[in-house]
């Protein structure tokens, strides 16, 4: 019996000795990782890391475009001051930006404010798109009203016709559903633009990915993290491709009327889908802005694009920061390796430039814009 308590005191030591010992290795795993970790630095989120380069290589920043632009998407209040717009004219100066189109002239009185502020004190540097009013969408006789204002419009100053984002995804009729892209309630106003030959430049959905799950295969995480209302949630907007096809469906029904999609459609990161629906659609045009971080991603492809569709591609930058067009100037005039975007949150990836070729800079830059949107002042160009 003596033996027996022994040898269970005994089993009783032993167990107890290796849990004191798994103990002291844990601890001292955990103080070595500790150590480890306190030696590398702090922790970071993904939104505070901002590695530096090491790469080497010829840099060459472009502050002044080699050829005078057009920008045919800028966004600009009737309320900016005639001090401001001299500010920005002077900024453009340097940038070789020779004009800005106001996309946000409204209509009606507030459209002939921004005509006389932009144009009547610049002529030759700004131009003005109108705006429709959707108040009344939906009930009868909105389509020839919208029509007719329109029509006044373009003899007080406007050049162009711009619908934001909201049509489609948010703007609803009186019975509070979604009005369609291809609404056939928009036919009068589709008739004014062929009639009176202006373009009508057209922001339809957002990037495909804000459609999608917000989840650790999305490629826009970090931005919706940063910006969570960009997210589009199923219960609230229409799919990506009902936006897509409804805008399809508007231009093939549309050949008179020549419409420059907005933000390469959004399909930048696919370009050829894109160049398919331009072959498509003869009155598919479309312009760059916001998806410079697509483009400086692919310089091969996105060459071949621009080389391809070089009638059909417009200078566009969208927000306007004097500080982020060399960022444009640098992609689509140069070779340049592996340089930073100006938003991290847009791109976790750098930039390459597409060097284009002279006759297709100056066809992106201004020629394009002159003859897709005739009201536009041709001096100030090369011939």
């Amino acid at each position: 019996m003596a033996v027996h308590q022994s040898r269970g005191a005994h089993a009783a030591y032993d167990g107890r000795s290796i849990l004191e010992s798994v103990r002291r290795f844990l601890v001292a795993a955990i103080t070595l990782i500790a150590t480890v970790a306190s030696a590398q630095g702090p922790s970071l989120t993904i939104e505070e890391w901002q590695p530096r380069s090491t790469l080497v290589v010829d840099q060459h920043p472009v502050r002044s475009a080699k050829f005078p632009v057009i920008d045919v998407h800028s966004h600009h209040r009737s309320s900016t001051t005639p001090e401001r717009l001299g500010k920005i004219v002077s900024e453009m100066d340097e940038l070789n930006l020779r004009m800005l189109v106001n996309l946000s002239g409204r209509y009606g009185d507030r459209l002939k404010s921004s005509v006389d502020l932009f144009v009547g004190t610049h002529p030759s540097r700004f131009a003005v798109f109108a705006n429709l009013n959707f108040g009344g969408i939906g009930t009868p006789g909105w389509g020839e009203r919208a029509a007719k204002q329109l029509a006044e419009d373009v003899k007080n100053g406007a050049v162009g016709l711009k619908f934001f984002k909201n049509f489609g995804m948010t703007v609803k009729g009186p019975d509070g559903k979604r009005i369609p892209v291809d609404d056939p309630s928009l036919e009068p106003v589709w008739k004014t633009c062929a009639r009176l030959k202006i373009p009508v430049l057209i922001h339809v959905a957002e990037p495909a990915e804000f459609f999608k799950p917000h989840d650790r295969f999305n490629e826009r995480w970090l931005e919706l993290k940063i910006h969570p209302n960009r997210y589009r949630p199923p219960d609230k907007f229409p799919p990506f491709e009902t936006l897509t096809a409804e805008r399809d469906r508007m231009i093939g029904g549309h050949p008179d009327v020549n419409y420059i999609v907005a933000h390469f459609g959004w399909h930048a990161n696919d370009l050829g889908r894109l160049g398919d629906l331009m072959d498509k659609y003869p009155n598919f045009y479309t312009e760059t802005g916001a998806i410079l971080a697509e483009l400086g991603r692919q310089p091969v492809s996105g060459r071949k694009f621009f080389i391809k569709y070089q009638d059909r591609v417009l200078f566009g930058k969208d927000s306007y920061r004097a500080s982020e067009f060399p960022y444009y100037w640098r992609v689509f005039e140069t070779k340049d390796e592996y340089f930073d975007y100006y938003r991290s949150y847009h791109a976790h990836w750098q930039m390459y430039g597409l060097d284009l070729p002279d006759d297709v800079l100056k066809k992106l830059y201004y020629k394009n814009a002159l003859r897709v949107i005739p009201g536009l002042p041709s001096e100030g160009f090369p011939p």
